[in-house]
């Protein structure tokens, strides 16, 4: 199957915890770091996750945040370094690409906030997606 979802990471679950209808499962993506998704106990069923499983971490662009200073006191879990490749920006909208060990991700962000940060190719970078925004997909 094809996505349109262009952030897609290779992991590997590294524990799943179970509640009444939702539950976290951690991922170590290939490149080391850690990603938390908070999924549904159907899903987690239904896609026959457990620890070893093979998977890829899905967001949307759209849900990638970017700092370019510390980030503390923070409820989002998922906070990747990286550096930034590229930033290509329209006349309202910016997508920028960041490496991240073992990978990259975009982020579509508003022209004014790449401005704002700076961003440019080299910029060191911390990117942000909450649990909740980060589907699992299988196979």
């Amino acid at each position: 199957m094809s996505l349109s979802i262009r952030n897609q990471i290779p992991g590997t679950v590294t524990s799943v915890t179970p509640g009444e209808a939702m539950a976290t499962v951690k991922v170590r993506l290939d490149g080391g770091q850690n990603v938390t998704a908070a999924i549904t106990a159907d899903a987690v069923k239904d896609l026959g996750l457990t620890e070893g499983s093979a998977v890829r971490a899905l967001v949307k662009a759209t849900e990638v945040a970017l700092a370019t200073g510390p980030v503390d006191g923070l409820s989002i879990r998922n906070r990747l370094p990286g550096t930034v490749r590229e930033v290509s920006t329209g006349a309202a909208m910016a997508s920028v690409r960041v490496s991240v060990d073992g990978g990259e991700l975009t982020s579509a962000i508003t022209k004014d906030a790449a401005t704002d940060l700076a961003l440019a190719p080299g910029s060191a970078v911390t990117v942000l997606f909450k649990s909740t925004e980060v589907s699992l997909a299988t196979g």
